[in-house]
């Protein structure tokens, strides 16, 4: 454990300890009062208390020396979906596979040091903190459970391990590819067409391999906010035709007809050039890739409410519609092995979509198998 981590587990605790002290004196020790003088406080105090106790985004629950529920707010119920049986320390932890979790433990054994649990529900993950608290008297009073939705931040860190593992896995294949054509060049003498042969596999894998570098370090650039914009006015459609040359080559190998139209009048954009750029030329060269030879590719460059918009058209093989809801996840690829054999990384939508959201715009992506893809990407004019 680094010292960061050290740092942020120390401040963790304290706001723990500092929420159930608040918890204990704002909550708890006000709701005994009431029973032993509630004259004693003011009924601005109690609404006050009662206003902070029911609007809390935290679940509080609150048991006493025999297990018996005493307190428990709205945000408590919602999270666990708490009933009105459930009136008891173990009816409402029993069911969630705590059975290890009792009061006892927690007043008796931790020394006034919290417990914590995480319980996993159908959809949602919530962390329970548990912690004795005391009477006036210093004696054991019974125990108060904090609950917090973790759920983003589980999804977010499943996320995280499957980027590693996707990372690992791409970067593996060409490493491995590579290791293998070297090694055999190393150990044999193969004539002219062999070695060049091998070597052509080299250099494939190798500029696969720094695309996906460099594709990971735009995405690390715009994830960390640290990538410089420099938001201009421009020429869509003048973008798009010099993005339509950039790729002539490509385009006249497959002996594609790609057509570009622009609408009268469409006024400039307001976004960074280079960014528009890169995404025009992501989805175009999709289009190319994945259009059969002697393919038709229509573009058309128009304007509508305060949005120019690109509309690109292709008669290719199509995505399947249960892949359409996640073609914008990194490495996320609908024919995983055509794709890597294309030259393919997974991440290009990922990017287009990361930097349309950065200028403002949005992408939308319509698919039929067999038939073809339509791209609509819009972008703020100033």
């Amino acid at each position: 454990m680094n010292t960061n981590q050290i740092i942020a587990l120390a401040v963790y605790t304290l706001v723990i300890v500092l929420l159930t002290i608040l918890i204990y004196k704002l909550i708890i020790r006000p709701k005994n009062k009431l029973i032993e003088g509630a004259e004693r406080k003011s009924p601005e105090e109690l609404d006050l208390n009662n206003r902070i106790f029911l609007h809390m985004t935290d679940g509080i629950i609150a048991f006493d020396m025999q297990g018996k529920m005493i307190l428990i707010n709205p945000a408590a119920k919602k999270l666990l979906s708490i009933s009105p049986e459930d009136a008891t320390f173990t009816d409402v932890f029993g069911k969630f596979g705590l059975d290890e979790i009792n009061m006892e433990k927690i007043i008796y054994l931790e020394n006034w040091t919290s417990t914590e649990q995480r319980i996993e529900l159908e959809d949602k993950y919530v962390n329970a903190f548990f912690a004795p608290f005391k009477n006036e008297k210093e004696r054991p009073s019974g125990v108060v459970t904090v609950l917090q939705d973790i759920t983003e931040h589980v999804k977010l860190d499943n996320m995280r391990k499957e980027f590693i593992a996707d990372v690992s896995h791409e970067l593996k294949t060409p490493i491995t590819s590579i290791m293998g054509y070297a090694d055999t060049l190393l150990e044999g003498n193969y004539d002219k067409e062999v070695r060049d042969k091998f070597l052509n596999v080299i250099a494939s894998e190798a500029r696969r391999m720094a695309k996906l570098v460099t594709d990971l370090l735009t995405l690390s650039r715009y994830d960390s906010n640290k990538n410089q914009f420099n938001k201009e006015q421009f020429d869509l459609g003048e973008l798009v035709k010099k993005c339509q040359d950039k790729l002539a080559i490509e385009i006249k190998k497959k002996n594609h007809d790609v057509r570009c139209f622009v609408t009268a009048d469409v006024p400039p954009v307001f976004a960074d050039k280079g960014d528009i750029e890169r995404i025009i030329l992501n989805i175009l060269s999709n289009s190319i890739k994945y259009t059969k030879d002697n393919g038709t590719i229509s573009i058309y460059v128009g304007f509508v409410y305060n949005d120019a918009y690109i509309k690109i058209l292709d008669n290719g093989i199509g995505i399947p519609e249960e892949d359409l809801g996640r073609i914008f996840e990194r490495f996320y690829r609908v024919d995983k092995a055509r794709t890597r054999e294309m030259g393919g990384t997974g991440l290009g939508l990922s990017i287009a979509k990361d930097l349309l959201d950065k200028n403002g715009g949005s992408i939308d992506i319509k698919s039929i198998v067999g038939e073809g893809t339509e791209v609509v990407i819009k972008i703020p004019t100033k």
